[in-house]
């Protein structure tokens, strides 16, 4: 499995932190200063790659970027998927649980993730959120079999755009936003019904609010290991 920071190239180090440099801080560095910073650090990153995770995630948000990267043997630049897994703890904070680096994202490699995120103490995912990439359901069951799969609401909304007119795209965006930010099922449906009836002519069927989920019911979270008590699933932004 690739990594980022022990794989990235000079040249790509150069490419993503001269930018960030000018940008935030008004400097111009040299690629050799880059060097010599990101050498430095590598022990740290390493670290940071291998460290052990949480055992319970809430929610975990997987996606895959496309990036233009050069790798260490070659001056071609191609397009890279840098897969990153964004996990939401118990107390509601953001922790990013590593990045990895491929040719292509596909769900045989998400797997290879998930798998290493299982060995790093990740024993369970309550809800696992992503972009409807074909194959990744099985591969999130294979790995954590209890796992709630969820369909990312930006990806439902814009495969909702394709039943409307260009035209209508951000009126229907807009009056779709309400269903899916419901703090409950019941809430959502009534608004997606509401919006089915009150919507443009040609309003798309959205999804039903949880179609996405499957058959399993949300589970309970333990508030803490081995105290036998359970505590609500609330997502951070409905704190």
């Amino acid at each position: 499995m690739t990594r980022s920071s022990g794989s990235m190239p000079p040249g790509g180090r150069c490419a993503i932190f001269r930018p960030i440099s000018k940008e935030f801080y008004g400097l111009r560095v040299s690629p050799d200063l880059i060097s010599l910073v990101t050498a430095a650090v590598l022990d740290e990153a390493r670290e940071w790659q291998h460290r052990a995770l949480d055992r319970i995630y809430p929610i975990v948000i997987f996606d895959a970027l496309r990036v233009k990267s050069r790798s260490a043997d070659s001056r071609v630049v191609k397009n890279k998927a840098f897969y990153i897994a964004l996990g939401v703890t118990r107390d509601g904070d953001r922790e990013i649980l590593g990045v990895w680096i491929a040719d292509n994202e596909g769900a045989k490699f998400w797997l290879s993730v998930l798998t290493e995120l299982r060995n790093r103490g990740d024993q369970d995912i309550l809800i696992a959120v992503f972009d409807g990439l074909k194959g990744f359901p099985y591969a999130i069951t294979a790995a954590f079999p209890e796992a709630t799969v969820q369909t990312c609401i930006v990806h439902l909304t814009r495969h909702s755009m394709n039943f409307c007119s260009w035209k209508e795209r951000k009126t229907v965006a807009a009056d779709l936003h309400p269903t899916y930010a419901a703090p409950t099922a019941e809430k959502a449906a009534r608004r997606l019904d509401a919006f089915k009836k009150d919507g443009p002519g040609n309003a798309p069927l959205s999804p039903r609010p949880g179609a996405g989920l499957g058959s399993k019911r949300p589970r309970s979270m333990p508030s803490a290991p081995g105290s036998g008590k359970t505590s609500t699933l609330r997502p951070p932004w409905r704190r």
